[in-house]
């Protein structure tokens, strides 16, 4: 019996090689998807060594690529750092495109290459290539995505599965689009909202430094001068001791930084420190409520698309937890997953969960007894999008003025202390030729 070469990756994307026997390319393509594997390429085994292979290689069993192969994973992970990676806009575009050739009758297979030689970012191109031959040699549309785990996540292949099975994909695809519009709309608007006072803090904190290392010193040295050892008023020695302290353990403070950045970093990535660091994000103050109505409407509106798809319930709650981009959302999301595996109802679960707002219950307990979740779940993300709109105009309208008022009292206080000592000198001057 022949046998045949082939190449493939497991539902996480982890590549797979090795031969198999089989009538025809069809029957050996049949015989690896049966080991869960979805095959990227087939093709006849040639020369005597070929039929000692084993008819599936370990994970990460290296194997010459043929022409056409996918090696997508591996190929990548060679490229240069900065086409590591696939923009939210690019992707976005690339899913409206093939959206629109697809609802206007193109083949996948056509749309895709058309797409493929228009695509600028060499990342997205070799994977719109690769999915291309992927699909060509007998994968479906959700199987050449999963082999590019980097750039498709588990929400875009699966709602591209279920509209693939119900034979709406251009429909689906444009779904996708918008909502990953939508979605990072909202991201924006959150990270829009920190930025201002994180920039003119930043600012704020260069200038402080620059005048407590090179101008208070500066200053130090004319009043030792001119004072002739008269004590300096309070509030000038207040800030000439400040700027002795930073000086000395300034270094020491920046090292405290880096090393705070670090562990922070390193404590997400435990689960029990990114629990921990989201909790005190949706807790902390001013922004909480922001970062809260946030998580919110992406729970809300992922659940509604995937649900509005036709992917399971179950298995919906599963993929919103894993994309929550929350690990607190992600652990409620748990606990309804399995209340819902149990028999139980979606709303009364969140409500025990006391993470979402008893408005966002109701409104799911009415989407659940009149049979429109999805729709509802939309409603309740459009209105939480409009309320961080609001929120971050509240918040920009407070943190101004707050900002404003915060830096003239410092750089007011610096000034009037560095200025004490000469009006002190200039009075007494004025006493003496008096």
């Amino acid at each position: 019996m022949p046998k045949f070469r082939f190449e493939a990756v497991n539902q996480k994307g982890d590549p797979f090689s090795g031969n198999v026997e089989a009538a025809d390319a069809s029957a050996a393509t049949s015989l690896i998807r049966e080991k869960g594997l979805i095959p990227t390429n087939v093709t006849p085994a040639t020369g005597g060594s070929a039929g000692k292979g084993k008819s599936a290689a370990k994970p990460g069993a290296k194997g010459k690529p043929k022409a056409g192969a996918s090696g997508a994973k591996n190929k990548d992970i060679a490229m240069p750092a900065f086409l590591q990676k696939v923009k939210p806009k690019e992707l976005m575009a690339f899913t409206r495109q093939l959206a629109t050739l697809v609802n206007a009758g193109l083949p996948l297979v056509r749309g895709l290459k058309v797409l493929g030689r228009q695509e600028k970012n060499p990342m997205l191109k070799k994977a719109v290539s690769d999915m291309t031959d992927a699909i060509e040699s007998g994968s479906n549309f959700a199987e050449a995505l999963v082999q590019h785990p980097r750039i498709f996540d588990k929400l875009f292949v699966n709602m591209v599965k279920a509209g693939e099975v119900g034979g709406v994909l251009d429909k689906v695809l444009l779904s996708l689009a918008e909502f990953m519009e939508k979605i990072e709309k909202i991201k924006n608007k959150v990270k829009g909202a920190m930025v201002y006072p994180i920039v003119v803090l930043t600012l704020a904190g260069g200038i402080l430094a620059f005048l407590m290392v090179f101008i208070i010193p500066k200053f130090e040295e004319i009043f030792e001068d001119v004072m002739q050892g008269a004590p300096l008023p309070w509030l000038t020695n207040q800030v000439v001791g400040v700027s002795r302290n930073f000086i000395t353990i300034g270094p020491l403070i920046l090292v405290f930084i880096f090393l705070l950045s670090v562990g922070l970093k390193m404590a997400r990535k435990t689960e029990k420190g990114a629990y921990t660091l989201d909790y005190m994000k949706l807790h902390m103050p001013l922004f909480g409520t922001l970062f809260m109505k946030g998580a919110i409407a992406r729970f809300t509106r992922t659940l509604g698309e995937l649900m509005d798809s036709g992917v399971p319930v179950l298995q919906a709650l599963t993929i919103v937890g894993e994309t929550s981009g929350n690990a607190v959302v992600e652990q409620a999301v748990h606990v309804v997953h399995d209340a819902v595996k149990e028999g139980e109802n979606i709303a009364p679960t969140l409500a025990s969960t006391n993470i979402f707002p008893p408005m966002v219950v109701s409104m799911v307990e009415v989407g659940e007894e009149t049979g429109e979740l999805p729709s509802m779940l939309r409603r309740i993300a459009d209105n939480f999008d409009d309320e961080v709109d609001n929120a971050v105009a509240g918040l920009t309208s407070v943190i101004e003025p707050l900002l404003i008022v915060f830096l003239a009292l410092i750089v007011g206080a610096i000034v009037i202390a560095l200025f004490l000592p000469l009006i002190g000198i200039i009075d007494g001057l004025n006493t003496q030729g008096g």
